[in-house]
């Protein structure tokens, strides 16, 4: 993906996670999708934040709405890098937390991703 293309990509990714709709979210990522996270962490028992697989992916980011149903991003920058996007947004729930998704794509499809957050 150029660069157009993974900046139009962090646009679109917050839209659909505002608009909490997984699927759409879920319709850039590989079948084989690696994702880590602190949060799978904390929602996905055993996992030790690492979900492997579009179906899992899918089954932790449900939970994560469940568990936070007033989910909303806003979008602080976008690092464009090649064929790896880094979005910066804050969790505008009550946390308030800075996270960063670093998100490694194949063609059009993320084929790895990283949650971070900030470390305060």
């Amino acid at each position: 993906m150029d660069h157009a293309e993974l900046r139009a990509f962090a646009d679109r990714w917050i839209e659909d996670w505002n608009a909490h709709d997984v699927e759409a979210v879920l319709s850039h990522f590989a079948e084989d999708v690696l994702f880590t996270s602190p949060t799978a962490a904390a929602l996905v028992p055993g996992s030790g934040g690492v979900v492997r697989g579009k179906a899992a992916l899918r089954e932790y980011w449900a939970a994560g709405l469940r568990s936070a149903p007033d989910l909303r991003f806003e979008m602080i920058a976008a690092y464009v890098g090649i064929n790896t996007l880094v979005i910066n947004y804050r969790n505008r729930t009550a946390s308030g937390r800075l996270v960063n998704e670093v998100l490694v794509f194949d063609g059009p499809l993320v084929v790895e991703g990283h949650a971070t957050h900030l470390d305060t």
